[in-house]
């Protein structure tokens, strides 16, 4: 019996040492590869902000310790850089794309210009939701949304494209459901140019998501020089405590359903970070635990902390799964959105 025994774990060590070389080859490696990550919008905003915090950080939990580079890739809205990510990016691991997610819905809305299916994407993560604030600066003179409400003449308010999800699309659901006086002037490369604008007078502010915008203009929402009025969460950020909400603005059903369809929703998925189509099943997986490993790095933990970057993550599994109920919209009121972001 005990030679059986001998003879059969004999069989299956040395049917491992053969296969051994195999195992090691299969094995993922990053070691002396450049790994890049592709944001939409221009350095110095938000979604860059993330990205190089990150960048600096993730090369740590993944085999080989690959160096990271961010690259900015700007263009409608960061359309240019999702549709590059698509279409032209090799789909070996070493290209993650970080643009707006809002694109993912503006898909179902059948936005020109869109050249991906968003639920072929692998999904990586992300480090945060997109809860949105609407701040304006002082010398506007919109510093509540009493005077927002009463102002004689449309607000000028600034975007990156037609079909952002923050800031163009919420701009456009809040002018449309709340019947706010708005201009929305886009085509900016991204928050940290609309911030200077607004700062130079051309603009009286935007919308962007709060963890963002407390960590990029900072300085002045501490002096007061920004002031937030409008937040678009269900309820209340425990930062902005006293700011109202979109939500209760809303007088019809039909504004409510806006709202929460086109502004609660997307914050989840606004932030993603993904893999090209066609990426190897082992090294999704890999990239996602490795990102998930770096939102917990205590070095990469003070790094946000210091920097005021706050973190509300999502899982890979989470996104794919929140993109994919995209899908399954009423048509009513997919027609209704589509009306207010493109017509």
């Amino acid at each position: 019996m005990k030679k059986k025994v001998l003879v059969i774990n004999g069989l299956i060590l040395s049917a491992l040492l053969l296969n051994l070389p195999f195992a090691l080859a299969a094995a993922p490696s990053y070691e002396g590869k450049t790994l890049r990550i592709i944001v939409g919008y221009s350095a110095g905003g938000g979604y860059d902000g993330y990205a190089r915090v990150i960048g600096r950080h993730l090369g740590k939990h993944l085999p080989g310790s690959p160096t990271i580079i961010v690259e900015n890739m700007t263009g409608a809205g960061s359309l240019v850089s999702a549709n590059y990510l698509y279409k032209a990016a090799r789909p070996d691991g070493l290209t993650i794309g970080h643009f707006n997610g809002g694109l993912f819905f503006n898909q179902v809305m059948g936005q020109p210009g869109i050249e991906f299916d968003a639920r072929k994407f692998a999904f990586i993560g992300a480090a945060v939701t997109e809860d949105v604030a609407f701040a304006f600066t002082k010398k506007s003179g919109i510093t509540s949304m009493e005077k927002w409400v009463a102002a004689k003449t449309p607000v000028k308010m600034g975007g990156v494209a037609p079909g952002a999800y923050a800031p163009d699309n919420v701009i456009r659901i809040v002018k449309a459901a709340l019947g706010l006086p708005v201009q929305l002037v886009t085509g900016y490369k991204g928050t940290a140019d609309i911030r200077l604008a607004a700062e130079n007078g051309e603009l009286a502010g935007s919308a962007w998501g709060w963890d963002s915008m407390r960590a990029t203009w900072r300085k002045a929402l501490d002096t007061g020089e920004a002031v937030v009025v409008l937040q678009g969460v269900p309820k209340p950020l425990p930062d902005l405590p006293n700011v109202p909400l979109a939500i209760s603005f809303a007088k019809t059903e039909e504004a409510r359903q806006l709202v929460e369809h086109g502004i609660h929703s997307g914050g989840r998925f606004a932030r993603p970070f993904v893999l090209p189509p066609g990426t190897p099943k082992e090294r999704v997986q890999l990239m996602q635990k490795a990102f998930q490993d770096t939102l917990k790095d205590k070095e990469f933990l003070a790094e946000t902390e210091k920097s005021k970057l706050g973190l509300d993550p999502v899982s890979g599994a989470e996104l794919e799964k929140t993109v994919a109920a995209l899908f399954k919209l009423e048509p009513g009121l997919v027609l209704k959105l589509n009306e207010i972001l493109f017509k």
